[in-house]
């Protein structure tokens, strides 16, 4: 059976179980409701999703080139089971908590106004990402690279220098306690 190809459409609160399985180019997803959806297998190249809800979807090898998420709810989804091949993506306003990105390559991502709440970056390479006001309470850095990334501007991170790679990582003063709090010191204000 041969798959969609869906270019330069524009899908406004859609019914997602109508999509069908292939490759979107270009295209506009806007207050669509994908939660618990099966996105297994598609793929999404270049699109915007806005307002849209796609938490608990199935992302087994779904693949995401150059596509940005706004003001999503998007918890608990699990991008180690992406397809890994280029995978790119920029989010801005969305609420990823609990979302899953273990093990995955996502170099130079944005992560904008978001909150990231206890979602896992362990052993992922985040090497020149961008965490621009993003909450990380909770979030998981175990053998994470972070080298040469910002979180100057993000907050309620625990990140330990010692399982962590963060040379020329940037932080700023006022949430560097989240670099020492397993020094078990007292840091004033």
């Amino acid at each position: 059976m041969k798959e969609a190809y869906i270019m330069d459409q524009t899908f406004i609160s859609s019914d997602v179980s109508q999509l069908e399985k292939g490759e979107y180019e270009s295209c506009t997803f806007r207050n669509c409701n994908f939660e618990y959806a099966d996105l297994s297998g598609f793929s999404f190249n270049c699109c915007d999703f806005t307002d849209c809800n796609l938490s608990m979807a199935k992302l087994v090898k779904t693949a995401f080139h150059d596509v940005i998420f706004k003001d999503c709810k998007m918890f608990g989804l699990q991008f180690n089971d992406c397809n890994g091949f280029g995978i790119s993506f920029k989010f801005d306003g969305c609420a990823l908590n609990n979302s899953v990105f273990y093990l995955t390559s996502i170099k130079k991502t944005v992560f904008k106004n978001s909150k990231l709440i206890e979602v896992d970056f362990a052993e992922c390479d985040l090497s020149n990402a961008v965490f621009n006001n993003c909450d990380l309470s909770g979030a998981i850095f175990d053998n994470t690279n972070l080298e040469k990334s910002d979180l100057r501007s993000s907050f309620n991170y625990a990140i330990d220098p010692a399982l962590n790679r963060l040379k020329k990582a940037k932080f700023s003063l006022s949430e560097v306690h989240g670099l020492l709090y397993k020094l078990d010191i007292e840091i004033e204000r």
